[in-house]
């Protein structure tokens, strides 16, 4: 039997995790994904003493995974990264086990347990299956390259961009706030977050910047928001569209359209190559056929598998 060491994650293991998952990657999608930057900011979001694992064999990281609640809810998210079997099942039972716990900390007799997996990621999906997951959605990544963006302009929307450290930077943090809760309410795995849960939550990223946040408001009533970040650029050179949402009685106006290509040409003035985005095949709106619409391509695919987890199960 393999003498495996299992001990908590500091945030100084940041490359070595990184190489781990770079690894993978490549040989998933022939090309590394997480950065350097996104491992250290998932590691320091993580209540790193009872949620992660590193899995050492004679010396050597073959495992990492961790579990993670969204809020006070049920909703657990949880990821198993391993170069061999043995680890792998190893950080899968803790990581449920921690989930169910984490859940019923919460209140909840049960855990939704979610875990991202590449669609062509066999061994992953094999091993998620036999666990008891399922498929519950895919994520699209989208990409547009730039050459001359053109920004759209709609009658009646005017467009305020955030500001840090200026006067009237909170009351367009506090609309925008607004507006993403009731914007993604009944997309998959929303949980509603307070602005305080919800700024702490985009400020734990080492690619916030709310300077490129925009809010459109129609005749001065808040309608829709988009945050951009640096989440790509160290890799990819392009910006990224972390939230798009549109109030539901503002639909149908252009205004996804409007703030996308506003911040397509922003990125392009800061020198950027291209804008990538993710989007949910299941969106209770047509939100792929938009991005389509304004030059985007599917680049990879990302499925959820789905699991209902009990404490002891």
């Amino acid at each position: 039997m393999n003498d495996y060491e299992i001990r908590r994650p500091v945030v100084a293991d940041a490359a070595t995790v990184h190489e781990l998952v770079a690894e993978h990657d490549i040989e998933v999608t022939g090309g590394p994904d997480w950065t350097f930057d996104d491992i250290a900011d998932t590691l320091k979001e993580l209540d790193l003493d009872h949620d992660s694992w590193l899995v050492r064999l004679d010396g050597r990281l073959v495992g990492w995974g961790y579990a993670r609640r969204n809020g006070a809810s049920e909703n657990v998210d949880i990821d198993v990264q391993a170069r061999e079997p043995g680890a792998a099942a190893l950080l899968w039972d803790m990581v449920l086990g921690r989930a169910a716990d984490l859940a019923r900390e919460a209140g909840h007799d049960h855990a939704v347990v979610d875990i991202s997996l590449y669609a062509q990621d066999k061994p992953m999906r094999e091993a998620a299956e036999r666990r008891g997951f399922a498929p519950a959605t895919s994520f699209h990544r989208m990409r547009t390259d730039h050459s001359g963006v053109r920004p759209v302009f709609v009658p009646g929307v005017e467009v305020e961009a955030g500001s840090p450290g200026h006067d009237g930077h909170e009351r367009v943090l506090r609309a925008a706030h607004r507006v993403q809760q009731e914007g993604f309410a009944e997309h998959f795995g929303f949980v509603p977050k307070t602005f305080e849960e919800w700024t702490a939550e985009m400020e734990s990223s080492s690619a916030n910047d709310w300077g490129q946040l925009l809010l459109a408001r129609v005749h001065g009533e808040p309608a829709a928001m988009l945050l951009g970040t640096d989440h790509f650029v160290s890799d990819e050179n392009c910006g990224y569209v972390r939230t798009l949402a549109v109030r539901p009685g503002f639909r149908g106006r252009g205004l996804g359209k409007l703030l996308l290509t506003r911040a397509f040409a922003a990125d392009e003035r800061r020198g950027r190559v291209g804008t990538i985005l993710h989007v949910d095949s299941n969106n209770v709106t047509p939100a792929l056929g938009l991005y389509e619409s304004v030059g985007m391509r599917p680049v990879l695919v990302i499925d959820v598998w789905r699991a209902v987890v009990r404490p002891g199960s």
